[in-house]
């Protein structure tokens, strides 16, 4: 949007920001209508030395004034005002940031926090299911998905409505479930020791399913620079016919299949399980071709419970920047 006709910021516009390893999103709004952006802008990360000059250049290009609220979805763990970046070198400080941008309120908030908000704010376009399974209102619900790195959120009913709980869970150990998952275990563990699912459902974990593929299949192991670069060169390799490709976003699909499935029997998330994150979009049509929900089904004397669980894969890559305004005022379901 032009800044010409960018409505002037009022009492009810927030600012709300999903800062991952990769890239800065902004995005102005007004406090009822979070998920309608005023003006939004995505920066690179590497592109500013600090969160604060990534903020200050998106508002001189708006060309507005810091609103009074705002809060803040972080690609890793908060710790009370502060955050640090798990895959970049950005720490962001609350009320550093409200004292020098002038603002009332600067809230922080793990990325899938911000996520799991934005979930009742989607229009139904913005989803498609991938089990239909039969939701239970007032039940728990799941927010997963892989981007940089691995996020896992919690919707949990209560009293007083709905909370939301983030945390770290895409450090979770990565659990084989088959002889050729425990010979990627190896392989991946050869690299990184202690081998987690973010490890494998990331943007660095879909190149590192690549090149466990390109060494099953007996190939010379992909030099540097063989290897994609990011996880959409893996899927449009994959989209071209190459066997590695294909076989890494198949490995990925019952991955992250089975990951959800842990994670929804943890909280017994019978209100759904939304698969987000910036990865999965590109996957839809693997993700809808059942290996992703047979894995989420294969829980041995649960899989009848698994299968009454619906699971719906989101299709818009900035439900963190709509979640996060809704949180700038605490507006979320």
């Amino acid at each position: 949007m032009a800044q010409a006709t960018l409505p002037p910021i009022g009492p009810d516009t927030v600012l709300a920001g999903d800062i991952g390893g990769t890239n800065a999103r902004f995005r102005l709004a007004r406090a009822s209508q979070p998920g309608q952006p005023l003006v939004e802008r995505v920066l690179p990360v590497a592109g500013h030395a600090t969160f604060e000059d990534a903020l200050a250049a998106f508002l001189a290009e708006a060309g507005v004034g810091a609103p009074r609220n705002a809060a803040i979805a972080v690609a890793g763990p908060v710790h009370g005002s502060t955050a640090k970046l798990t895959n970049a070198p950005w720490t962001i400080d609350a009320v550093a940031v409200a004292r020098r941008f002038r603002m009332d309120r600067v809230r922080l908030a793990n990325d899938f926090e911000a996520a799991a908000a934005g979930i009742g704010h989607l229009p139904p376009e913005s989803l498609e299911s991938l089990q239909r399974g039969a939701r239970q209102a007032g039940a728990p619900r799941l927010v997963i998905g892989a981007g940089t790195g691995l996020g896992v959120a919690f919707i949990l009913p209560g009293p007083g409505g709905t909370r939301v709980l983030g945390g770290e869970g895409g450090h979770v150990p990565f659990a084989p479930q088959d002889e050729e998952q425990r010979a990627l275990h190896e392989f991946v563990a050869a690299e990184v020791g202690r081998v987690t699912a973010e490890h494998v459902l990331s943007g660095a974990g879909l190149v590192r399913l690549y090149a466990f593929a390109c060494a099953r299949a007996g190939a010379a192991a992909p030099t540097h620079d063989d290897l994609p670069r990011g996880a959409a060169s893996v899927t449009a390799r994959a989209t071209g016919g190459d066997p590695a490709g294909q076989r890494a976003v198949a490995l990925f699909c019952t991955i992250l299949g089975a990951v959800a499935g842990d994670h929804a029997l943890t909280l017994m998330t019978r209100g759904g399980v939304f698969v987000a994150g910036g990865i999965a979009p590109r996957l839809a049509p693997a993700l809808a071709d059942g290996r992703c929900v047979a894995a989420f089904r294969a829980k041995g004397v649960h899989a009848t419970l698994m299968e009454s669980i619906p699971v719906d894969l989101v299709l818009d890559d900035r439900l963190g920047l709509t979640g996060a305004a809704a949180l700038a005022t605490a507006q979320h379901e």
